[in-house]
């Protein structure tokens, strides 16, 4: 199997990475679309504040496009709130995830591990704070209604980051990314890349609408009372 890249890859070619059945595919597929049209509406006039202070806050669009990998390694636009400057370069994110690769992930003054540092210079004030809670994520809704993401599922790749894959790291693509996953909610088990793959590879390996359920209700408190990233 040739390394995934976003342009040259197939989803064909990818398909061997399939592990869900139909049924839970859709079951899966079906457990998003009600959480996330419930989260919709639920966080509807959060989201209208956060996109009001990203605008008076500094100049550039309210949302970030930048494409992902997804399942079978196909690309897609994913969306955030802006939590940078408008044109920060990715050099900083690059050395992050090499890093993180290494097993030296940033670590935050309160000890969480990360490579999306708060005390980044490239980071405005109102992103600073939206980081911490994980609520720059909350417009990847949209891409989980349009079907390009899982509301759990590994974290989405980026094409730079393949460069440090090991070939069976790539099976994390059997499945659409997510925004909250087993990772996510277990850094403290995984603090480097490897240790994330496994877990993602764990979750695919083990996948139930009850596993999946148990990640969303563990990943609602650890965002409004711990102050919980992504």
């Amino acid at each position: 199997m040739e390394r995934i890249t976003g342009d040259t890859q197939s989803a064909a070619e990818a398909s061997s990475f399939s592990v869900l059945s139909r049924s839970q595919l859709t079951l899966k597929r079906c457990l998003d679309l009600v959480v996330s049209l419930v989260a919709l509406v639920l966080f509807s006039p959060l989201i209208v504040i956060i996109a009001f202070a990203i605008k008076l806050d500094t100049p550039g669009p309210i949302l970030f496009k930048q494409q992902r990998l997804g399942k079978d390694g196909r690309p897609f636009t994913i969306f955030k709130f802006r939590s940078m400057y408008v044109n920060a370069d990715d050099a900083a994110h690059r050395k992050a995830i090499r890093l993180f690769a290494e097993g030296k992930p940033t670590t935050e003054e309160d000890g969480r591990t990360s490579f999306k540092s708060d005390t980044d210079p490239r980071i405005t004030r109102v992103g600073r704070f939206i980081r911490r809670g994980g609520l720059d994520e909350l417009p990847q809704i949209i891409n989980v209604i349009r079907g390009e993401m899982s509301v759990v599922g590994p974290r989405p790749a980026i094409a730079y980051e393949l460069e440090l894959y090991e070939d069976w790291y790539y099976k994390r693509f059997a499945v659409r990314p997510g925004i909250t996953g087993l990772w996510q909610i277990s850094r403290s088990r995984a603090t480097d890349l490897e240790g994330m793959v496994r877990l993602d590879i764990d979750y695919i390996d083990s996948y139930s609408v009850l596993l999946d359920l148990k990640i969303i209700l563990v990943t609602v408190p650890k965002i409004f009372f711990r102050g919980w990233s992504f």
